[in-house]
């Protein structure tokens, strides 16, 4: 009888040596309990945990790379868009990380979702999709401000797609061809501008010379002849207007 309660004490013995022996690897932390309160931080390597009077809680200080869900958002200027994103963070106090909040995985996530949507919710269209780099590093700011507290580094956020709707594009679209149009407009009207311009001075200058009228005069109607046989009649004063000028 002896033997055998010996057996069994020394079977629960061992099990509680083995339970009481935990491996940290290089990246995890053992954040300790003491009768329900804070200890200490332990960790990488070999460590006891005293079973009944010790817990301990894991924590992996590896950056954590996270997908934001796909967010419904309203912009500035009233379009709506979907929009995902990814944020890179670490644990750098485990100690916060377990006690400051419940489940901090889940709680960065949340976080994440709200400020996408608070700060994209600011700007216009035109910003989401050309001031990329200035949304994330705003974002990543207030999540880093916000998640110091739980002793957790948001190291960069990235905008991964803006999606629009169908009926978007197809505005968005027809605005870009409206604005090519214009553009073309513009240049044309630039020309005329210039090419009027250029008449003025010619004809300024051709008024200074009768002759050079003149001759401008048959220029004008050698173009209008072309390669076609054309019976031209001339009046009977420019003739001899341009009998004078040859002369």
């Amino acid at each position: 009888m002896f033997e055998y309660l010996g057996g069994i004490l020394v079977l629960v013995v061992l099990a509680l040596l083995v339970n009481a022996i935990k491996i940290l690897r290089e990246y995890e932390r053992g954040v300790i309990f003491q009768l329900g309160r804070f200890w200490k931080v332990k960790g990488p390597g070999l460590i006891i945990v005293i079973p009944i009077i010790q817990q301990m809680e894991r924590v992996d200080l590896r950056v954590i790379v996270m997908d934001v869900p796909t967010q419904d958002v309203i912009s500035r200027d009233n379009v709506s868009v979907h929009v995902n994103a990814v944020v890179y963070f670490r644990v750098i106090d485990p100690e916060k990380a377990i006690i400051q909040v419940e489940r901090y995985l889940e709680a960065v996530s949340q976080l994440a979702q709200t400020t996408l949507r608070s700060v994209l919710g600011q700007h216009e269209l035109d910003d989401m999709l050309a001031e990329r780099d200035k949304l994330n590093h705003d974002i990543q700011a207030i999540l880093d401000r916000q998640t110091d507290a739980w002793g957790i580094k948001v190291a960069n956020v990235e905008i991964k797609h803006v999606d629009l709707d169908e009926s978007m594009i197809r505005a968005i679209a027809k605005q870009a061809e409206a604005e090519r149009q214009r553009r073309a407009k513009v240049i044309h009207a630039t020309g005329e501008r210039q090419a009027a311009k250029e008449l003025v001075e010619a004809a300024r200058t051709l008024s200074q010379d009768e002759r050079a009228l003149q001759l401008r005069y048959l220029q004008t109607l050698t173009e209008i002849a072309g390669d076609k046989s054309s019976t031209i009649v001339f009046p009977l004063d420019l003739v001899q207007r341009l009998k004078s000028a040859l002369e």
